[in-house]
Formats: C-alpha cells, sequence, structure tokens
C-alpha cells in the first residue's frame, strides 16, 4: 500500500530554520513527483512546493520563493523541504502527497493539492514572532 509520513515540523522562532522530510512506502519514487502543501486553521489547504522525482524539476509557490528548497533523495525514497527564514505566517500543518509524473522532457510539475492523493497525515510548523 502506498504511504507518504511526514515529520521534522516543530516551533520555531521568526528567522529560523526548519528541514521537514517525507518518507515514501509501496509505490516507484520515480514514477512520481511529489508536493509539499500547508493548510493553518480555518484556511483552505494550499500548495508550498513540488518536485518531480524523475528529473528534480520543481514548482514554488511565490509565498515561499527564494526561501523553501525542495529536494528528491531516491536512495532514500524521501522528498525534503529545507525552509529558512521562517515567518509566522508559515505556521501550518504541512503535508505531502504525490502524482503520477513521468513525462519524458522535465517540466514544471503541476502543484494544485486536488490533482495530488495519497496524503500523509502532516506535521505542525509553529513560527512565533
Amino acid at each position: 500500500e502506498a504511504q507518504l509520513v511526514e515529520s521534522g515540523g516543530k516551533a520555531v522562532q521568526a528567522g529560523g530554520s526548519l528541514r521537514l522530510s517525507c518518507k515514501a512506502f509501496g509505490f516507484v519514487f520515480d514514477d512520481y513527483a511529489i508536493g509539499w502543501f500547508r493548510q493553518a486553521p480555518g484556511k483552505e489547504r494550499l500548495e508550498v512546493s513540488c518536485v518531480t522525482n524523475s528529473d528534480g524539476s520543481t514548482y514554488y509557490a511565490d509565498s515561499v520563493a527564494g526561501r523553501f528548497t525542495i529536494s528528491s533523495d531516491a536512495s532514500k525514497s524521501t522528498v525534503y523541504l529545507q525552509m529558512n527564514n521562517l515567518k509566522p505566517e508559515d505556521t501550518a500543518v504541512y503535508y505531502c502527497a504525490r502524482k503520477l509524473w513521468n513525462t519524458v522532457v522535465p517540466v514544471t510539475p503541476i502543484c494544485s493539492p486536488s490533482e495530488y492523493h495519497s496524503w500523509g497525515r502532516g506535521t505542525q510548523v509553529t513560527v512565533s514572532s
């Protein structure tokens, strides 16, 4: 059974850094894009960043571009989200999910939550000012 497990969330102060991990189980890692999404209390789930595991093509939401970096390690079946210069508005539960993605040429991955499935349980990130 396909499964994604997030870890690494914690409480930090503004300006700090965190690295989230999304470990994949039960499917061919390189056939998929993995995305990070977040949901703040009372808000809808939004895309943060996505990566294609086959060639490393990436997408970043404007709100995190230049501060967050997504990476994929096929040897560990794990996708990381390095988050720097964290802001209070980054506070949310962070989820990872997957989307079948096996294009022939590198293209920016689709990163809409409605396109992704096999959601993990999430990891809480809290940024205090």
